[in-house]
């Protein structure tokens, strides 16, 4: 019986939701040699879409862009992932899904974003590793101050 009670966290499928890769000044920003400011924008949804099994999507929307007015490229990248978390403390699921499986998306998203920049004739965008804790933490901190319920 004891076995059935037991944590249980296994990755069911990884996969590309969305991807979206705009180059609106395409050919003539190809010619600037001055080197763009880069923006990078993180997104983590959990939902449940079966007895225990969740859908966990992590979205990484990054920008380059000269001056305030030239945009080399927008990429954002949905990386989706279906997991199957059961006997978990209820009060632990929220951090499974907002740390844990976002930790094993990353990788994943930053190699469709670095393709699909280089794709596009660009340098490759690498992204750095993120601390999903430390964002979870202040997400949590900032809902706490506006009286806001939980990241769902």
């Amino acid at each position: 019986m004891s076995e059935n009670t037991q944590p249980v966290f296994s990755i069911e499928k990884l996969y590309v939701k969305d991807l979206s890769l705009e180059v609106p000044g395409a050919p003539q920003i190809y010619l600037e040699r001055e080197a763009p400011q880069v923006n990078v924008q993180l997104r983590t949804e959990g939902k449940n879409i079966d007895d225990g099994v969740f859908e966990v999507t992590l979205t990484v929307t990054v920008s380059a862009s000269i001056g305030e007015d030239r945009t080399l490229f927008l990429v954002e990248v949905a990386q989706g992932g279906i997991f199957q978390i059961r006997n978990v403390p209820e009060a632990d699921l929220e951090p499974v899904m907002m740390i844990g499986c976002p930790n094993i998306l990353f990788p994943y998203a930053r190699e469709a974003v670095s393709d699909a920049v280089t794709r596009a004739g660009f340098q490759p965008v690498l992204l750095s590793p993120v601390n999903f804790e430390a964002l979870y933490q202040a997400q949590r901190q900032q809902a706490a101050q506006q009286g806001e319920t939980p990241i769902q």
